[in-house]
């Protein structure tokens, strides 16, 4: 994986990741939000979006869209991801490696099971 350089680096990645993201974000059963402020960024943030975005792909699912948003106030635990799926409660993840988001995809998302180890808060804020 190659370092960002520059602020230029930086946008031409956000960019490439709005563009793919866009694709995913219209008549969905769920959401992943990744949070993407300064705190989870530094934290990881970028590899955990383009993992959850490559599990999903992977695994054929297209029918949950992936958008970023700013700080979610859990700087603790960064990266956080958030996911709500239809009918249920969202649920906030912490910690999220590259191999924990492929974990949440293929437990949470996959087969309905919440990953225990990695919840920060589960129902609306």
């Amino acid at each position: 994986m190659s370092k960002i350089k520059s602020l230029e680096d930086l946008m031409k990645i956000k960019e490439k990741a709005v563009k793919d993201l866009q694709l995913r974000d219209t008549g969905k059963r769920g959401k992943i939000t990744v949070a993407m402020g300064t705190c989870g960024i530094a934290a990881g943030a970028k590899d955990t979006l383009k993992a959850i975005v490559e599990a999903l792909n992977e695994n054929n699912i297209n029918d949950i869209s992936v958008v970023q948003s700013g700080c979610m106030g859990l700087c603790e635990v960064e990266p956080t991801v958030e996911v709500r799926l239809e009918n249920q409660e969202p649920v906030v993840y912490g910690h999220v490696t590259p191999e924990n988001a492929r974990r949440i995809v293929k437990l949470h998302i996959l087969s309905n099971q919440v990953v225990t180890d990695l919840l920060v808060r589960k129902g609306e804020i």
